[in-house]
């Protein structure tokens, strides 16, 4: 089996739903099986995954430290739909220092960007997997 180059698509929120964490799950499973994770992008109500305000109770999965984790550890690009963050309080801090907020809240391994990002990724990698 050849090895394929996948983006993933988070639309569903960090906690309430499963979607977050399947995507999470399947993110695992394919690098497990020697393909390409290059990035996930966060949409819609999928920004609060980018959060670095997310405590959750002591027996909780963390799935924002999850994501962390993966990035760091197999270089994958987690990011945030800027227009989505903004409108949801996620805050980059080149967005904090533009529109003249007092502090940001983007998680570390995350950053900020636009629809474009997500149309390369579209035409660039071999699958592109929404949840």
């Amino acid at each position: 089996m050849s090895s394929l180059s996948y983006t993933l698509v988070v639309n569903s929120g960090v906690y309430g739903t499963q979607s977050s964490r399947s995507a999470y799950l399947f993110a695992q499973s394919l690098l497990k099986q020697g393909h390409t994770l290059t990035s996930v992008f966060f949409y819609q109500d999928g920004v609060y995954n980018g959060s670095a305000l997310t405590v959750p109770a002591n027996d909780e999965f963390d799935l924002v430290k999850a994501w962390q984790a993966l990035a760091l550890e197999h270089s994958v690009r987690l990011e945030t739909c800027v227009a989505a963050a903004l409108r949801r309080g996620v805050v980059g801090e080149g967005e904090a220092q533009q529109h003249g907020l007092a502090q940001d809240n983007l998680a570390l391994s995350f950053e900020q960007a636009g629809l474009g990002s997500l149309a390369e990724a579209m035409l660039t990698q071999d699958r592109v997997v929404q949840f």
